[in-house]
């Protein structure tokens, strides 16, 4: 391996480490908030990005669907509660937002022909389309268990994962989809060549993360959050909604995967279920962290993506195994460095 190999590697290592970064901060977000391992992470990823290979190709996208019959089958649940209770003044809301929503984004993919927009409002359609996606899995699959046992809501969580693997192979189909890049760009640094599609990635994970910093520093709702994650019990009786938290916290995810899942289509061939493997990498760098800490989660992202690339040089039949076994030496050493905590009743 000469240096100019070794910088290839480096910069394809640091460029899915950003990824995998935004991942694991999304699934540090979920796992705080609401005590559940999101292993459907990585179906946002896939989603986001074959929406955005549909409108394209000229096609329907079948997440219109999902958004759809997700949406009439929450507006049933939540009118028949709110009806029970006495709170007619939820109606319009539960209405508005589960069935005027998916409505006007139908009418807006049949008869905006999206095809022909230009590639960043194609983007944001599709985010518009996948992200709503989020909050309404938490409610159909999650609310409901909210108080469960961790192993409970595991149990649930990957369910729900295969639901959605299934889904998108109902959907998309078994073909592969790339999209075009961002930008044609190139960046001379010394003797490699850095893309335009990198510097995307790399980009918009830094402003991404800068953005969730300051929304969890100077929001409301990102201190409702945060307090929420530090103690639900008594964010609670400080009149914080964990409902609330709950649904914000798998909108974020949603988005942060979606996103993701746009920014990395025009480097890699995505199928219905390749965001399974990249959710799971974002997963170990989150078991870096402890699944608690931010910081900690992202510079293991980063390690996890450099081990990555330069596992596929030395050995590329081993580098997944490379990568997962890393789990073992970072979950030994906080077994034997942390204090056995009871769980909540």
């Amino acid at each position: 391996m000469d240096l100019q190999i070794t910088l290839l590697l480096g910069q394809d290592g640091i460029t899915n480490g950003a990824i995998y970064a935004l991942l694991s901060l999304a699934l540090v977000l979920v796992f705080t908030v609401t005590r559940v391992i999101f292993i459907p992470q990585g179906e946002f990823v896939a989603y986001g990005a074959l929406t955005l290979a549909s409108f394209q190709a000229g096609k329907t996208p079948g997440t219109l669907w999902l958004l759809a019959g997700a949406g009439i089958v929450v507006a049933l649940i939540d009118l028949r509660i709110a009806l029970a209770g006495g709170a007619r003044q939820r109606i319009g809301r539960i209405l508005g937002w589960n069935l005027g929503y998916p409505a006007a984004i139908f009418a807006l993919i049949f008869f905006g022909k999206p095809e022909g927009w230009p590639l960043a409002a194609q983007v944001l359609l599709s985010l518009a389309l996948v992200v709503p996606l989020g909050p309404m899995v938490y409610r159909l699959a999650f609310q409901p268990a909210a108080e469960a046992s961790v192993l409970v809501l595991l149990i649930i969580s990957v369910a729900v994962h295969l639901a959605l693997v299934g889904l998108g192979l109902l959907f998309f189909g078994a073909e592969g989809s790339r999209t075009p890049s961002f930008s044609d760009a190139a960046l001379q640094l010394g003797s490699i060549t850095v893309s335009g599609q990198t510097l995307w990635v790399l980009g918009s994970s830094l402003l991404l993360i800068a953005a969730l910093y300051q929304f969890f520093g100077r929001t409301i709702y990102g201190k409702a959050l945060r307090a929420t994650a530090i103690n639900r019990t008594g964010a609670r009786l400080m009149g914080i909604s964990t409902v609330m938290a709950g649904k914000l916290s798998f909108l974020l995810a949603a988005a942060i995967g979606a996103f993701s899942g746009i920014l990395i289509a025009p480097i890699t061939t995505i199928y219905y279920d390749t965001g399974f493997l990249i959710g799971l990498k974002g997963f170990v760098a989150a078991i870096i962290g402890g699944l608690a800490s931010y910081p900690v989660a992202a510079a293991g992202a980063v390690l996890v993506g450099l081990l990555e690339a330069y596992s596929s040089f030395w050995a590329s039949a081993f580098k997944e195994v490379i990568v997962f076994t890393l789990i073992i030496p970072v979950l030994l050493w906080r077994s034997l460095t942390t204090h056995h905590v009871e769980e909540e009743e």
